[in-house]
């Protein structure tokens, strides 16, 4: 194999994950599973009310309960913290206001759960009720004593207002237009394992050392901000990510429990681990949020989309987090998908008295691709267009810069489109459904798509460091181990990187040890996050197994007289020359290392040779990619875009307004499927997540502020029952930077499946839905307003 990795042994062959034994087979430890010797139990006390001001709080009672060992409370956690630097809005533990129904408002730490759980309840804390708003566009004319943050008047965290081209002029010249208000409820991960912080303090000469096991996303991150809420070193502080059992984007930022429980470590003088129940987890939250959203298009006759307007009202919860992210994404991501010259885009993130929203699986795009794309379908049918031909008309010719400073080169859209329709016999639809379901069941096919970044161009916190870096130490038994900072999260991270530099190196994966996510042993990375990982790590792996190789090939080549390094291969475990010379890759670790030696000398004998041979690398987005200067430029620019097309076909009662998703065929272009296992998984896993928000997915709130469903009962994920056939379909664009031209996998294909679910719904029984979940009241209204009306109806999108 080449370095420029023609013929690859390794990459696009599938390949169990590295951690897969462990995790089916029992062996694999979580967060929960750890414990220290003296380890307590913390739990936290949260808020009943959905605003007030904490006027008392006594903790006498609770800390002369024996067992009680620490008790805290907002006075021990005044710093705050917040994943952006605009946004450090939030306590750990509220000192003086609390902002929703599940706010965190003391912790005690004790020497069992039990102990801890009835501490609590002797925690006598008095409020002084304040007005609480539920609804985003209530919340923005609130008067003062409304106001979430004494700092965000009318309670508006955020605002933006984006212009590109002439919007007005286009839609001037637009023959028809298509407007419309939908309505998407708030969202949540539902991962399967919780949250969970184990912390312990441990004496140092230089002062003490925290460290910190956490079901994490971004360990980097997470170091830096309990260093600035415990006011510690960086250094002092180290994070640990064990495996983690989902995160999907929930545990993307620094969640209160991590900072609590380093923080009653601290106090206590013991190692303290917190585990949410999974109603602490909905109080969590951090998915995706509630959003308004005002939309029109306007297009010529021959389907040529003219202009789009886009007002979109995002309903933040309580605190920033990822917030003006969430909020830009939404904007941003109208590019790069269609050739679209005039753009108008006014976007708002409001505070509510609800958990804080933030990052989830497609982040920030998915409410408005289903918007986007429905719409795209009513002016197909308007303007007497195929929708599929109507997609193909408005497409982009890479590369190119989107009109919002979207860098576009590798664009395998058209070719999705075409595979999925072909897959699904699209041409077919009409004669398919005319053969029929049973009475009172109709069924219909939808089309619809979707894209999403790899990885962010710009960091969370700018600055001029590598986003990723990789390291590698070769022996002389001709094994490499790989240090990394990436978060493996169950999407295949550790796997990937395995294989980059297997194929690299010419080895067995094998013949690899890893080492991950650890802030004391490994180099920076960003974390996992923005489906980051294949394209930025990936190409630091790639650059650090490729220094190697060289070095390793010049200490071949250097014993082989006529050889030159650039032409050696490595393959099966070995340098080879070409003419039947061959070097097991230990022995070139063993001459690489003696040419790094100096010689000895009269004066001095020969240092010791080192026992590993190290090379690194590192990623870098480069410049071009990194988009404009104008306010919220920084969001939406990524060095490389994946692609999604989706055909679905659904099921209709008439007479029960129920829908079931009978099959999906998914086509994603993912550049290049380094594990074409692990790649079709992502997509499959994608549409799956993606019919849940469609169908039965959102979190509903009671007048008072509660959360109506904090469970897995209530709160109505699909199960294995509930999933329709998914076929995958891989698309390879290969793009010209990621690494053997791959790019992202496991979020692009999230936002396709739900506008084509509706246009399906459509197709089947005539009726347009502008609200999340299609749910059967839903649907079966809608039904009931198109027979009163004897025409096709859309459901008009209802307030709040």
């Amino acid at each position: 194999m080449s370095a420029a990795g023609e013929n690859p042994t390794v990459i696009g062959r599938p390949m169990a994950m590295r951690d897969a034994a462990a995790k089916t087979g029992g062996a694999g430890r979580y967060t929960d599973d750890l414990a220290l010797p003296g380890m307590l139990a913390g739990k936290v006390l949260h808020s009943p009310l959905p605003h007030a001001r904490i006027r008392r709080i006594a903790t006498a009672a609770a800390q002369a309960l024996p067992g009680v060992r620490a008790v805290l409370t907002g006075a021990d956690a005044r710093i705050p913290y917040g994943i952006l630097p605009i946004g450090k809005d939030e306590c750990a533990l509220q000192p003086e206001k609390v902002r929703y129904i599940g706010d965190n408002v003391a912790c005690v730490a004790a020497e069992s759960e039990a102990v801890a759980e009835a501490a609590l309840r002797r925690i006598e804390v008095e409020y002084e009720p304040l007005p609480h708003y539920l609804d985003a566009e209530a919340a923005m004319a609130a008067p003062p004593e409304g106001w979430l943050h004494d700092s965000r008047p009318g309670n508006l965290e955020k605002e933006y207002h984006h212009v590109f081209g002439d919007p007005e002029a286009g839609m001037a010249a637009a023959e028809a237009v298509v407007e419309g208000r939908y309505l998407c409820p708030a969202v949540t991960h539902a991962a399967m394992e919780p949250h969970a912080t184990l912390a312990q303090f441990t004496p140092d000469d230089a002062g003490p050392r925290l460290t910190v096991w956490s079901s994490t996303q971004v360990p980097y991150y997470l170091q830096m901000t309990l260093a600035r809420v415990l006011e510690l070193p960086l250094e002092a502080v180290r994070v640990i990510k064990p495996l983690v059992g989902g995160g999907f984007g929930g545990k993307s930022e620094v969640c209160p429990l991590e900072v609590i429980a380093a923080l009653a470590a601290r106090r206590a003088g013991a190692p303290v681990k917190i585990t949410y129940s999974r109603e602490e987890v909905f109080y969590t939250h951090r998915g995706r949020p509630a959003q308004i959203i005002e939309l029109q298009t306007g297009a010529r006759r021959d389907g040529r989309i003219t202009a789009v307007r886009a007002r979109v009202i995002q309903d933040g919860g309580a605190y920033c987090g990822y917030g003006p992210v969430t909020l830009l994404y939404s904007g941003a991501l109208l590019g790069a998908m269609y050739d679209i010259r005039h753009l108008r885009w006014d976007g708002y993130r409001v505070l509510t008295n609800k958990p804080a929203c933030g990052a989830m699986r497609g982040h920030g795009t998915v409410n408005i691709r289903f918007a986007f794309e429905a719409q795209l379908d009513e002016l197909a049918e308007k303007l007497e267009l195929d929708p599929l031909e109507l997609r193909r008309r408005n497409l982009l010719q890479p590369p190119c810069v989107t009109v919002n400073g979207l860098r576009v080169l590798s664009y395998g859209l058209p070719e999705c489109l075409e595979r999925a329709a072909a897959a699904a016999g699209w041409d077919a639809r009409r004669a398919r459904q005319a053969g029929g379901a049973a009475p009172g069941l109709r069924r219909g096919r939808g089309i619809a798509c979707s894209h999403y970044v790899s990885g962010a161009a710009n960091p969370i916190n700018r600055s001029d460091r590598p986003h990723s870096t990789v390291e590698l130490e070769a022996d002389a038994e001709g094994r490499v181990r790989i240090l990394t900072g990436a978060s493996e999260i169950g999407q295949g991270a550790d796997t990937v990187q395995a294989q980059i530099v297997a194929e690299v190196l010419g080895l067995d994966p094998d013949r690899l040890d890893l080492i991950a996510a650890d802030t004391a042993r490994t180099p920076i990375d960003l974390g996992s996050y923005s489906s980051r990982v294949t394209f930025m790590a990936g190409n630091a792996a790639l650059a650090a197994a490729r220094h190697l190789r060289a070095r390793l090939a010049e200490a071949a080549a250097a014993a082989w007289p006529g050889a030159r390094a650039e032409a050696l291969e490595f393959r099966r475990g070995e340098v080879q020359a070409g003419d039947g010379r061959a070097m097991p890759l230990g022995e070139a670790v063993r001459r690489a290392l003696e040419r790094d030696v100096p010689p000895a000398t009269a004066s001095a004998a020969a240092p010791p040779r080192p026992a590993v041979l190290r090379a690194s690398g590192d990623y870098r987005p480069p410049e071009e990619a990194r988009g404009g200067s104008f306010k919220g430029a920084g969001v939406g620019p990524s060095p490389a875009y994946s692609y999604s097309a989706q055909v679905a076909e659904v099921e209709v009662d008439e007479e029960t307004g129920e829908v079931r998703v009978m099959k999906v065929w998914a086509a994603h272009d993912c550049g290049r499927a380094l594990n074409p296992v692990t790649v079709g998984g992502q997509v499959i896993g994608s549409v799956w997540m993606g019919i849940g928000q469609a169908l039965s997915e959102e979190m509903t709130y009671l007048p008072n502020g509660l959360l109506a469903n904090p469970g897995l009962l209530e709160y109505r994920v699909p199960t294995a029952l509930d999933s329709p056939p998914i076929e995958a379909i891989l698309v390879e664009s290969r793009d010209p930077e990621g690494p053997f031209g791959a790019k992202e996998a496991g979020e692009g294909s999230l936002a396709a499946v739900i506008p084509a679910i509706a246009n399906a719904i459509y197709d089947a029984v005539g009726v347009r839905l502008r609200e999340l979940p299609f749910t059967p009241d839903r649907v079966l209204a809608a039904i009931r307003l198109k027979r009163a009306d004897g025409a096709n109806a859309t459901a008009p999108g209802r307030a709040g």
